[in-house]
C-alpha cells in the first residue's frame, strides 16, 4: 500500500504540481522577507531619525540649563519645576521620553515615570558614540533599564562655543511599529495563502490538461505493443504542442497499420510465390521417386523441376536486389548520363518481346542528348521494367510510346501502353512488393510483383516519384529526373 501510494505521486502531474506550487511557495517567501526586512528597516530609520529630530530640539532647549548653573545636581534639577514641566511637555506632545544627562551619561532629568527617584547612568559606549560620531541610533533595552527594548537615539547638547554641555537622549517604544507590522504579516500571510491555492488549482488543471493526452498515449502504446493498431488520439481541439503531438501520434498510427498490412500482404504474397514452385518441385520429385511417374515420363518432369527451380532462384535473386539497392545512394557522387542513350538501348533489347507481342512502338526520343543526375545502370533498369510491363499488358497490335520531354529543369520520361483500364483503387497498389492481380497470376506465370517496386525503391534513392493514370484502356506511367 505505502509503495502504491509512493508510485502514485511519482507521476508526471504531481511532480508538476509540486514544482509549480514550490516555485509559488518560495517566490512569496522570498518577495515577503525581501519587503518586510527593506520595509521594517526603512521604518525604524525614518522612526529614529525622527526622534533623533525631537532629541535635537530637546538639546537646544536644554542648553540654557546646563549652562545657568541652576542645576549643580540631581537634587536641584529634580526641583526644578520649570524645566521639568517644559520636558513634561515635550514628552507628552512627541509621545517620546527624554532623558537629559550630563557629559559623562549620568541622568539628571528624566520625563519617564517610571525611572522617578532612580540614579542612572546610560552605558558608557553609547555616551561615547554620541561624543564622537555627534548622534547614536539603537535599538536596545539600555542594560535592562527597560524591560523591552526601545528605540534609544542620544544627540550632544552642544552651546553656541561648541562645547558639548551635555547628552539628551530620547527614547520610544516600538510596540506601535511592531504592532502596524505584525497586522502587515498577517494580510501577507492570507493574501500568500489565496494566491497559493488560486496557483494550486491553476497548476492542476493546465497539468491534467497536459497528463491527460499522455496517459492516453501511453494506453495506445501499450495496445500498439499488442498489435491493435486502431486506437487513434484525441486533439482536444488544441493548437498548442499537444495537440500537433496527438495528430503526430495518429500520423504514425496510421503508418504502423499500413506497414502492419503491408507485412501481412508480403507474407501472404512471398508464401505464395514460394509455396507454388517448392509444391511443384516436391511432388514431381517424389513421382519420380515413388515410381508414380513412368521412367519414360521423367525426362519431361524433371525439366519442370529444373524450370521451377530457375524461378525460385530468380525470386530470391529478385528480393536481394531490392535490399541492395534499398541501401545505394545513386545521387552521392553527383554524376551525369546520356538519358536518350539508355531508352535506345532499352528499345534495342526489348525488340524481341514487342515484336513477339505484334506492337507497334512510338518513340519520340530527341537525337541531342539530354544528361541527367544519377545512376545509369539503376534508370536504365527502371526504363526496362517500364517497358517490360507496358509490353506484358499491352494488346496485341497496339502502339506502345515511350518518350522524354525536358520542363522545369527536369527530364519528364512517358511510357503508355493501350489495354484494360486498371480500376482507381488498384493503382496505388501496383508499387506494392508482390502485388499481382488475378489476371496477372493466371497468364504471366515467370512474374514476381516485384518489377514496379523496384522502379518506386530505384526513384526514391533518386528523390524522385512516379506516377501512373489508367483510362477508357490507355495506362501511362510518368517520371521524373534532374538535369542540374
Amino acid at each position: 500500500m505505502k509503495a502504491r501510494f509512493g508510485k502514485r505521486f511519482q507521476g508526471l502531474y504531481w511532480r508538476q504540481l509540486f514544482v509549480t506550487a514550490g516555485m509559488v511557495m518560495l517566490t512569496l517567501f522570498l518577495l515577503g522577507a525581501s519587503f518586510f526586512a527593506l520595509s521594517y528597516n526603512y521604518a525604524r530609520q525614518q522612526a529614529s531619525e525622527e526622534i533623533g529630530t525631537k532629541a535635537q530640539v530637546m538639546g537646544q532647549l536644554s542648553i540654557s540649563y546646563l549652562e545657568s548653573g541652576r542645576f549643580l545636581d540631581v537634587e536641584d534639577l529634580q526641583n526644578s519645576e520649570d524645566f521639568q514641566q517644559l520636558a513634561s511637555f515635550a514628552a507628552t506632545v512627541s509621545d517620546v521620553d527624554f532623558m537629559i544627562c550630563d557629559a559623562e551619561g549620568h541622568v539628571l532629568l528624566a520625563t519617564d515615570e517610571s525611572l522617578d527617584g532612580m540614579v542612572v547612568t546610560m552605558p558608557r559606549e553609547m555616551t561615547q558614540e554620541i561624543l564622537t560620531e555627534g548622534i547614536s541610533f539603537r535599538r536596545d533595552d539600555l542594560d535592562g533599564l527597560y524591560a523591552n527594548k526601545r528605540l534609544v537615539v542620544g544627540v550632544p547638547a552642544v552651546n553656541a562655543s561648541r562645547e558639548v554641555v551635555g547628552v539628551v537622549y530620547a527614547t520610544s517604544s516600538t510596540a506601535s511599529l511592531d504592532s502596524m507590522w505584525q497586522g502587515f504579516i498577517g494580510l501577507f500571510i492570507m493574501t500568500a495563502f489565496v494566491v497559493l491555492m488560486i496557483s494550486f488549482m491553476a497548476s492542476s488543471i493546465t497539468a491534467m490538461r497536459q497528463v491527460q493526452p499522455i496517459r492516453e498515449m501511453v494506453q495506445a502504446t501499450r495496445q500498439y505493443a499488442e498489435g491493435d493498431f486502431d486506437v487513434r488520439m484525441k486533439d482536444y481541439g488544441r493548437k498548442d504542442e499537444m495537440g500537433e503531438l496527438a495528430a503526430s501520434f495518429n500520423n504514425m498510427a496510421e503508418n504502423l497499420q499500413q506497414t502492419e498490412r503491408q507485412r501481412r500482404e508480403f507474407i501472404a504474397n512471398i508464401s505464395h510465390e514460394l509455396k507454388t514452385p517448392m509444391t511443384t518441385i516436391a511432388g514431381y520429385t517424389d513421382g519420380i521417386l515413388d515410381g508414380t511417374i513412368p521412367p519414360e515420363n521423367e525426362r519431361q518432369y524433371l525439366q519442370i523441376i529444373s524450370n521451377e527451380s530457375r524461378r525460385l532462384s530468380r525470386l530470391v535473386r529478385r528480393m536481394l536486389d531490392v535490399s541492395q539497392l534499398q541501401a545505394m545512394d545513386p545521387l552521392k557522387n553527383g554524376n551525369h548520363f546520356d538519358l536518350c542513350e539508355s531508352m535506345r538501348r532499352v528499345l534495342i533489347s526489348m525488340e524481341r518481346k514487342i515484336t513477339d507481342r505484334d506492337l507497334d512502338v512510338d518513340a519520340d526520343i530527341p537525337e541531342e542528348p539530354i544528361l541527367v543526375r544519377g545512376d545509369n545502370d539503376m534508370i536504365t533498369q527502371v526504363i526496362y521494367n517500364l517497358l517490360e510491363n507496358a509490353t506484358k499488358f499491352a494488346t496485341s497490335g497496339s502502339t506502345l510510346y515511350l518518350g522524354v520531354t525536358t520542363i522545369d529543369g527536369k527530364a519528364r520520361v512517358t511510357v503508355r501502353n493501350e489495354g484494360e483500364t486498371i480500376p482507381a483503387e488498384e493503382l496505388p497498389l501496383l508499387f506494392e512488393r508482390f502485388h499481382k492481380s488475378d489476371k496477372s497470376r493466371s497468364e504471366d506465370k515467370d512474374g514476381y510483383g516485384l518489377g514496379l517496386y523496384i522502379v518506386k525503391t530505384i526513384l526514391t534513392q533518386h528523390k524522385e516519384k512516379i506516377n501512373v493514370t489508367s483510362e477508357n484502356g490507355v495506362t501511362t506511367f510518368t517520371f521524373s529526373l534532374a538535369t542540374e
